[in-house]
């Protein structure tokens, strides 16, 4: 039994991640702002975490590192339009607290820290599936600031602080806030279209993402924490399979039963045409692979009430 600290642990991931700790028998410190989580998310969990609400900047974090095995860090502001208007404040923000929470964690002799990263690092792909040695090019402040933090990971690897960043694609799943703007495509789509209303695309609807369901990324995230090889890497955490924004379309059509056309609007600014990953290196050294295809998925997105 491991005790673990998750950043940003009341968020749609980082519930769905503490959730499947508890569940595997390990101790679980959360520590979450609520800029973009709800206590909502851990209430089935409550009692068996212990929650601190604050900003990681002004937390005593060698108090909260105390016998904590692994870090788990969620916590940032993953806004790509934000980003884009207020590129200082995601930057100091994310690359801070990843700076921080890393030093910390080295004095504090933590066993493994996993850093959430994102495909976002990849920017406008030329060759697709991209792989983790390939070239990185970010086209936003957010998506720099994950770059950021990967390098700060290799330089506390270097320093004897195990780490591991995992670049995370489409997630999607229950408990996803439709109505936030940091939310994904799916959850947007499903909350509009269950209502009869048409959703709006921008652009053409050709472009394609890697959608992988949030209890598939959470497997991937304890398995890198676990892995004995995965200390010092980077890894894509996705399905390698890609989906079209007019398929996912006709998908929530046919799991609502609905014939919904939608609505095209202008490109979006710092958006990327094609994402597809390479999860070869995943499924050798993490023994991970997605087990819920895409309708899977999708079907349980939509019970969610």
């Amino acid at each position: 039994m491991s005790q673990s600290l998750v950043t940003g642990g009341a968020g749609f991931i980082g519930s769905h991640l503490v959730e499947a700790l508890l569940a595997k028998g390990d101790s679980v410190i959360v520590i979450d702002n609520l800029s973009t989580g709800f206590k909502k998310n851990l209430a089935s969990v409550a009692q068996s975490i212990k929650f601190v609400e604050g900003d990681i900047l002004k937390a005593d974090l060698l108090e909260l590192l105390q016998d904590v095995d692994i870090v788990f860090h969620l916590a940032a502001i993953s806004s790509v339009q934000y980003s884009i208007e207020k590129p200082t404040d995601v930057l100091q923000n994310n690359v801070m607290t990843t700076s921080k929470l890393l030093e910390a964690a080295r004095i504090a002799k933590v066993k493994r820290f996993v850093f959430i990263s994102s495909a976002a690092v990849y920017g406008d792909a030329a060759e697709l599936p991209v792989h983790e040695h390939g070239m990185l090019k970010p086209l936003s402040p957010y998506a720099l600031s994950k770059v950021w933090g990967e390098q700060l990971c290799l330089h506390y690897w270097e320093q004897g602080l195990e780490t591991v960043s995992l670049r995370l694609f489409n997630v999607y799943g229950p408990r996803q806030n439709p109505t936030s703007e940091y939310s994904g495509v799916i959850s947007k789509f499903v909350a509009i279209m269950r209502e009869g209303k048409q959703p709006k695309i921008f652009g053409d609807g050709s472009q394609t993402r890697d959608f992988v369901a949030v209890q598939d990324t959470v497997r991937g995230i304890i398995l890198a924490a676990e892995a004995p090889l995965a200390a010092g890497r980077t890894f894509n955490i996705a399905t390698g399979t890609s989906t079209s924004i007019l398929d996912l379309v006709s998908a929530i059509n046919n799991v609502l039963q609905t014939q919904i056309a939608p609505v095209h609007i202008g490109p979006k600014e710092g958006d990327i045409k094609h994402s597809l990953a390479d999860i070869r290196l995943a499924t050798s050294l993490l023994s991970h692979s997605p087990a819920l295809s895409f309708l899977d998925g999708l079907h349980l997105l939509v019970k969610q009430k």
